[in-house]
């Protein structure tokens, strides 16, 4: 439809100024066929899997003018809207998904405007099929009933399902599933369903089948991809039954028993049939065929066989009869039939149960009196039992076994036939103890065997154990340990032992007694078991700590056993610490300890751990000790003795300091000592004089001693190097030995001190100081008079003679005689060499032995320097 605005009369005469008008020409849309995506929409067509959103088409259209054109789209009322556009592109986009199934066609009106004019058309839209429907079956669900002698290959049923879909999407084809397992087929594209050919449906083995049936389309494009899309049902077959199977009996094989009591007409037992046709099952007729001898009928219609003689009128002990049954239509035709075998056996009732008897008839208890620990194999023959069942045959059959503690006792026989002798034998000599079971009770229990009544009996079987000897005495443990206090009065108490002997009377009575090295101290109760000390003994810790013995315990038979007891004597503080010195004098060098020691002779920690402590020092706050060594030094600002002598005024630096030594016991004891320490100085002189003397200077008479004796030693060694001197000259005219010692002493030569006996390997300490210079450094100071400030030197043994010429030198002896090497006068030179011109050998030993003592009498007064 087209709408063209024209002008009318009035608009003429309101613009009678315009000297021209000109016609206005409607826009209008470009026709470009059916399959072009732009125009005015006609003979569009969509797939309806179109995805909303799409861009599906672009209005196209112009107007004469050349104006600018708008579009727009239009739907009938109650239509919905599908598509939306863009008024100055003309672009059309899809905003509601589409569904064939739903709505084919779609009817848009499309609109084009030049702002003056406007151009509407109504336009069709197809909506094109896709495969987006799946199959549906239709009349579910199937139940098919089918008789089960329906011939193979034969149709049951016709499945149908429907697909909305067109071409081949909207095309089924059937199909089922697990068909090798199947008993049915399916036509393809009818959905006939029919029994496979060669099967037969049989409502006795299985009377209902199950069914899955697939339908599937033909398959189309949806959204780009091929989709096949199918659905499943099941199909339930009902297997109707036909009477084709004979009866059945049921709980075959049939067997039944006629017993001496049973009377004329009393059931025996009854047999069942049933129709194998379970769905429409006919009436079943019994019949006895043979087999019965005029003693036995059936009832027709129960099945229920009777006895019609008395028992003692059966001839025979097993009866084998033939039962038919048969099927019975309504019509009254007998159809089908079946057979089964039932045996009846006569049997003698089992009225009797097996029955104990002793020495005078029926018996229920049997007792027995013996003595414990029989051998094993013994008969207890004080026992005599018989026992008897009076029924014959199987009925008569019984077994025979002992109720009561196993493994002690065992029977024989243990399969009686009517009637046996019961003999009862020892299996376990040592179950069968007085001490444990003082009376053992038993059943004797008889129970018959191949019987459904299993009838049983039962006595009592007692026995009386009477008591032996056979037990030792049993100490509640190996061994005893006990403890005990070193100052405990003599008869404490120590240890109480327990032995038990569970025999009975005398047997059981138990004696102590004690032995071993151990046990000199100690004495047991003999009775009670209590072990106590000696009335005399005096227990040391110190002495001896430790105690062991042996104690037995013994019945009257003389069987005993033994255990061993330890005793320890436990430590009590009844010692006190004891110094070696109640005062004691000692040197302390500053920056070294003195060590002061007490002993306490307990025997044990902490009795016998000695703490120390100073009670009292003069001066006080100088000295520290160590509580557990007894360690004594200065304290640790007091380094030189010049400190010392700001703290007191004693010189001798000679201190007393009370010293305690306290034990750690409870109660605990203590000791003190007086300890006199004398303080010096370390020196830098060192070597083993120094340390004598150091060493000595606390004893001054054991120095004294020391030196005379080395003096002592020297004189004795001179006089006999002299003696020896004297007798060699004699023997010879010459004065060798007197020009010889004139000649040694013109070269002179100052010699030092010689004190190398003193040398001894010990380590350096303050003794050091007293160490004489090594020669080089005593040289510097000989027969001068320098001011070179050296310690005093320790007295020096007197000047030995020369040696001779003859007698050998050592260049360096290990051990040498002390001597003072000095320089001769040369006036005293000059004299001896003006005499060896004009004496003799004579004169020269005078001179000689002169010399000598007045050296001798110059050790008397100073050294000679």
């Amino acid at each position: 439809m087209k709408h063209v605005r024209r002008f009318t009369p009035s608009l003429f005469l309101s613009l009678a100024h315009i000297c021209l008008v000109q016609a206005n020409y409607a826009p209008y849309f470009f026709d470009n066929g059916a399959r072009s995506t732009n125009g005015n929409m006609a003979l569009l067509s969509l797939s309806e899997d179109t995805p909303v959103g799409t861009h599906v088409y672009t209005l196209n259209g112009t107007d004469p003018e050349g104006d600018p054109v708008t579009y727009d789209l239009a739907y009938e009322a109650g239509s919905r809207r599908y598509f939306s556009v863009d008024e100055n592109l003309g672009n059309v986009t899809l905003i509601e998904e589409l569904d064939r199934e739903k709505e084919d066609e779609i009817e848009v009106i499309v609109s084009i405007s030049d702002g003056l004019s406007t151009v509407s058309e109504k336009v069709r839209i197809l909506v094109m099929d896709a495969n987006d429907e799946s199959p549906e079956f239709i009349n579910t669900p199937y139940i098919v009933q089918v008789p089960e002698n329906t011939p193979s290959g034969s149709s049951i049923f016709k499945i149908e399902a429907v697909d909305k879909d067109t071409g081949s999407g909207g095309s089924i084809t059937y199909f089922l599933q697990n068909i090798h397992a199947n008993k049915f087929t399916i036509d393809r594209h009818s959905g006939v369903l029919r029994i496979k050919t060669g099967v037969t449906l049989d409502y006795e083995k299985s009377r209902t089948h199950f069914v899955v049936v697939v339908a599937k389309d033909g398959g189309g494009k949806l959204r780009g991809d091929n989709k096949v899309f199918s659905a499943t049902t099941t199909v339930t077959v009902n297997v109707e039954d036909v009477q084709d199977t004979p009866p059945m009996f049921i709980g075959t094989p049939y067997y039944g028993y006629v017993y001496e009591d049973t009377l004329a007409g009393s059931e025996v037992l009854t047999v069942v049939a049933l129709d194998g046709d379970r769905g429409k099952p006919n009436s079943i007729h019994y019949r006895i065929v043979n087999g019965s001898e005029g003693s036995f009928e059936i009832g027709n219609t129960t099945g229920a066989i009777s006895v019609i003689k008395s028992p003692n009128q059966l001839k025979k002990e097993v009866y084998e009869l033939k039962v038919q049954a048969s099927e019975v239509s309504q019509e009254g035709d007998v159809s089908v039939y079946a057979f089964a075998m039932v045996t009846i056996r006569v049997v003698d009732l089992n009225n009797h149960p097996p029955t104990f008897y002793g020495e005078n008839g029926p018996q229920n208890r049997f007792e027995l009196t013996m003595y414990e620990h029989p051998p094993e194999g013994e008969i207890l023959r004080g026992l005599k039992i018989t026992v008897n069942d009076s029924d014959q045959g199987a009925n008569a059959k019984f077994n025979l076994r002992l109720v009561g503690p196993g493994g002690i006792f065992r029977v024989v026989p243990q399969t009686v036939l009517n009637e046996a002798q019961v003999t009862i034998i020892v299996e376990n000599s040592a179950a069968i103890d007085y001490e444990k079971f003082k009376v053992l009770t038993f059943k004797l229990l008889a129970i018959e065997v191949n019987t459904p009544e299993k009838f049983s009996s039962t006595a009592d079987v007692v026995i009386h154990l009477l008591d032996t000897n056979d037990n030792v005495p049993k100490f509640s443990s190996d061994y005893y340990i006990a403890r005990i206090p070193e100052n405990s009065p003599g008869g404490s108490n120590v240890v109480a032992v327990t032995a038990t002997d569970p025999d009975s009377g005398l047997w059981g009575e138990v004696k102590y007694s004690i032995y071993g090295t151990g046990a000199d101290l100690f004495l047991i109760h003999p009775s009670t078991g209590i072990i106590y000390t000696q009335p005399w003994a005096v227990l040391d810790a110190e002495v001896n700590s430790k105690y062991n013995f042996y104690v037995k315990a013994e019945d009257t038979d003389g069987k005993y056993s033994l255990a061993e007891v330890f005793i320890t004597v436990l430590d009590v503080n009844d010692h006190s610490p004891e110094f070696n010195e109640n005062i004691q004098e000692k040197t302390m060098i500053i920056g070294s300890p003195v060590k002061i020691e007490a002993i306490d002779q307990d025997a044990e920690e902490p009795n016998n751990i000695v703490d120390y402590s100073i009670m009292q020092a003069d001066p006080a706050n100088v000295f520290d000790i160590d509580q557990s060594t007894g360690e004594i030094k200065l304290k640790s600002y007091i380094r030189s003795l010049d400190i010392i002598h700001n703290i007191t005024k004693n010189k001798d630096c000679i201190w007393s300091v009370v010293v305690q030594a306290k034990d750690r016991g409870s109660p605990s004891f203590s000791t003190t000592a007086v300890l006199k320490i004398d303080i010096t100085e370390e020196t830098l002189h060192k070597g083993p004089m120094a340390a004598f003397l150091m060493q000595t200077k606390d004893n001054p008479m054991k120095a004294l001693g020391v030196l005379a004796g080395v003096m002592g030693i020297m004189v004795l060694i001179t006089i006999l190097i002299s003696t020896a001197m004297f007798w060699r000259n004699k023997r010879s005219n010459k004065i060798m030995p007197v020009r010889r010692i004139i000649k040694k002493r013109q070269t002179p030569q100052p010699r030092a001190v010689r004190m190398e006996w003193l040398k001894f390997k010990r380590p350096s300490n303050a003794a050091e100081k007293f160490v004489v210079e090594d020669d080089a450094k005593s040289l510097q100071n000989e027969n001068s008079n320098n001011n070179i400030q050296v310690g005093p030197l320790p007295p020096t043994a007197p000047l030995p003679p020369p040696p001779p010429a003859l007698a050998p030198r050592g260049d360096a002896p290990g051990w040498r005689v002390p001597t003072v090497s000095g320089s001769l006068t040369p006036k005293f030179i000059n004299k001896q060499l003006k005499k060896r011109g004009h004496g003799s050998a004579h004169n020269a030993l005078v001179s000689e032995l002169k010399m000598k003592f007045e050296k001798r009498n110059a050790a008397i007064g100073e050294p000679h320097i």
